[in-house]
């Protein structure tokens, strides 16, 4: 596996690499006036050439001291980085899996002490507690889904997955939440719009933004799914005409465990990692994606994947 050189490699590099064109252009030739190109052949010159090498190594020397110290200077402040994140990764996840963990221990433990109780109670807790045994399971495998792609991205088999086929599947298994809350989907993509890429990861962008949509947009809603294609990638609109949400809170909405409103979230099943897994997939399919919330209302993700 090649390597890429660091930044202290290549400003090294760079540095020479100006060096020895001017040593080439200025040493090598007496070409000052700029009317002929003779090579020299007095012995001063060679001194010369000899003095210009002798300071080249000694430049090259010091630059490559200076250099190899900005690099492991970056690496210091990307393994201080990467350690704040983790840390605040871990405090989230604990922060997280102790409300689902609390509940189920809470609504067993109520069963348990209270063995008169009738069948309707008992089983009202055990519903109860299957909902956050549920919430639970989604939140390790989110948890899961954003380690493989932070971790091991080059282990994700990829294929040719037809995204309108993958969308009508999720309508179809969305169907149910959307009647409740008197939803419409409109799959507008092309026939057999297909993208080399993992079917699971792209499965889980559009899901999560359908997820997202029904919890969040509001009854009687519609969500629009569209594509446009563009040189190597499709450029994808989704959009619904709900509520949207406050400017303020658009650059961080594909934050980690970030959340509006942790309440409403909870209670609607939200494990507050699906946007965040919508931007890490896009982005290991080559796009990028954004948000915007548009005048008329609701809210618009944008993002493209390579074709």
């Amino acid at each position: 596996m090649k390597h890429k050189p660091s930044e202290g490699h290549k400003m090294w590099l760079s540095v020479m690499a100006i060096f020895l064109v001017y040593a080439a252009v200025f040493i090598l030739f007496e070409d000052y006036d700029r009317k002929v190109i003779t090579p020299f052949n007095e012995e001063s010159d060679w001194h010369l050439l000899l003095f210009s090498l002798i300071v080249m190594c000694g430049l090259a020397f010091l630059l490559f001291r200076y250099a190899r110290r900005m690099d492991q200077r970056i690496s210091r402040e990307q393994a201080e980085k990467e350690n704040q994140m983790r840390r605040e990764l871990t405090q989230n996840i604990a922060h997280e899996l102790k409300t689902p963990v609390a509940s189920i221990l809470g609504y067993t433990e109520t069963i348990l002490d209270n063995p008169d109780m009738t069948d309707d109670t008992r089983q009202q807790f055990i519903q109860r507690t299957h909902s956050q045994a549920k919430l639970l399971t989604a939140l390790l495998h989110d948890i899961s889904t954003l380690n493989k792609m932070d971790y091991a991205p080059q282990m994700m088999k990829k294929e040719q997955v037809d995204i309108t086929a993958l969308v009508d599947d999720i309508a179809q298994e969305t169907a149910l939440n959307m009647k409740r809350r008197h939803m419409t989907l409109h799959n507008n993509l092309p026939q057999q719009l297909e993208v080399c890429g993992n079917r699971m990861l792209l499965y889980s962008i559009f899901r999560n933004l359908t997820d997202n949509a029904i919890n969040y947009a509001g009854e009687g809603k519609t969500i629009e799914i569209t594509a446009k294609a563009q040189r190597d990638e499709w450029l994808f609109t989704f959009k619904d005409n709900g509520t949207g949400i406050p400017e303020e809170h658009l650059p961080r909405i594909f934050e980690r465990f970030y959340r509006i409103d942790q309440g409403r979230s909870r209670d609607m099943g939200g494990t507050g990692l699906g946007l965040a897994i919508v931007k890490n997939a896009v982005a290991l399919h080559g796009g990028s994606i954004t948000a915007k919330c548009p005048h008329e209302g609701g809210l618009v993700f944008q993002f493209t994947l390579k074709k």
